[in-house]
């Protein structure tokens, strides 16, 4: 089930958060993620947020600033379960075109969302980790 979070999610969205980020960014230092967790914190309520619950476990969720994807996260141990997918199709009926940054070195996720027909944008430089980041466009 999908639905908007509360402010008692917010332990077990920094944990996936967390989690998701040091396995998916292997070529980040782990340090990066873990000394942005309290910026991250602390700025998550001025996003929209949406959760995957299963027997009252989250699994998944998905931020939103307006219509841009500002992260989803799946927990490692239910990915490729198609959660991912409803939380993405779950943004696509709210709004008619979306927008992400992706890592370029992230193939996994750029991957998943070409799949879900987005198209990259163009390129740019992450000034925080001197990656390479897409931003990328959905539209209906």
């Amino acid at each position: 089930m999908i639905r908007k979070s509360t402010p008692k999610d917010i332990i077990p969205i920094m944990k996936i958060w967390l989690d998701t980020n040091i396995k998916a960014h292997s070529f980040i230092p782990k340090e990066y993620w873990i000394n942005n967790y309290t910026r991250v914190k602390e700025l998550l309520p001025q996003a929209e947020i949406y959760v995957y619950e299963e027997k009252k476990k989250l699994l998944g969720f998905i931020g939103l600033m307006h219509n841009h994807i500002a992260g989803i996260f799946v927990k490692e141990a239910a990915q490729s379960r198609g959660i991912g997918k409803e939380l993405m199709d779950y943004a696509k009926k709210k709004y008619a075109a979306l927008t992400l940054a992706v890592y370029q070195k992230n193939t996994r996720a750029i991957a998943f969302y070409e799949r879900e027909t987005f198209i990259i944008q163009e390129e740019h430089l992450d000034a925080e980790t001197d990656e390479k980041e897409f931003l990328m466009l959905w539209k209906k």
